[in-house]
């Protein structure tokens, strides 16, 4: 499984950079728990918890801080 996809982190713009962050998240919890049924039989729990919710935005806010370092936040 490649858990940077193409190997860059690189980025033409900002919405491509939090469409990265956002799969580069997933990639991760799946990369954690590799079955999809186990995903699929937990995800009820999550997706109707604030905490679990706030923790899932935080983990992509964390992603994209770094795919923005990267990208030396868009600047020439």
């Amino acid at each position: 499984m490649a858990l940077v996809p193409g190997n860059t982190l690189i980025t033409a713009t900002p919405e491509e950079g939090r469409e990265l962050a956002i799969m580069l998240a997933r990639k991760t919890v799946g990369a954690i728990q590799p079955d999809a049924k186990v995903r699929e039989t937990l995800r009820p729990g999550y997706a109707t918890n604030a905490d679990s919710l706030t923790m899932a935005a935080h983990a992509v806010a964390v992603e994209f801080t770094t795919v923005a370092a990267a990208n030396n936040y868009w600047r020439n």
